[in-house]
């Protein structure tokens, strides 16, 4: 992570670049990025939506974070609710902190970035507790957020859309560190 700096990012600004970074990351066609744009600017506009982005000394973006308070009445919400419900942690959708979007650009994943991304966006959180979703498979961001402590809440989560499941997870804050 020597050449990359993790700080405060306009994602409004920076949208584009940002979704760049996740299409590649997250294998996004262009009309999903389309999709996704709007979202992303719908989502700042929430209260207490904060963005962190991981850039190069040339200021090239190679990974991003957003997040928010969580808000019930958000579609995410909405959608996780019954799953959340039904394991019996419906309670996880009130003071937690939505890790909304986190993506590392392929060539710059396995550094520590998401790592540096996640846990600084969620060091400023005022709620007690994190929740996100993550596609609902083992993988290298699976195991990332189980190493900051984040356990399944709800899995088998199917979103409107989505080709596959996802897992929904939940950790105290803050992130474990490694000692």
């Amino acid at each position: 992570m020597d050449d990359v700096v993790v700080g405060p990012l306009d994602l409004a600004a920076r949208v584009d670049d940002a979704l760049a970074v996740q299409a590649l990351a997250f294998g996004l066609t262009e009309e999903e990025v389309g999709v996704r744009r709007h979202i992303v600017l719908r989502h700042l506009t929430s209260p207490g939506a904060r963005a962190l982005g991981a850039t190069t000394a040339t200021g090239r973006l190679v990974g991003f974070v957003y997040g928010m308070p969580n808000d019930r009445t958000h579609w995410w919400s909405t959608v996780v609710e019954p799953y959340l419900r039904a394991t019996g942690y419906e309670d996880w959708l009130n003071d937690s902190f939505v890790i909304t979007e986190l993506h590392v650009h392929p060539a710059y994943q396995n550094r520590g970035i998401g790592r540096s991304l996640i846990t600084t966006i969620t060091d400023g959180a005022g709620e007690p507790r994190s929740i996100l979703s993550a596609i609902d498979t083992e993988s290298p961001a699976r195991a990332l957020y189980r190493s900051l402590g984040y356990r399944d809440l709800a899995r088998a989560v199917v979103f409107p859309s989505a080709p596959s499941p996802y897992a929904v997870m939940g950790a105290w804050l803050p992130l474990y560190r490694r000692p």
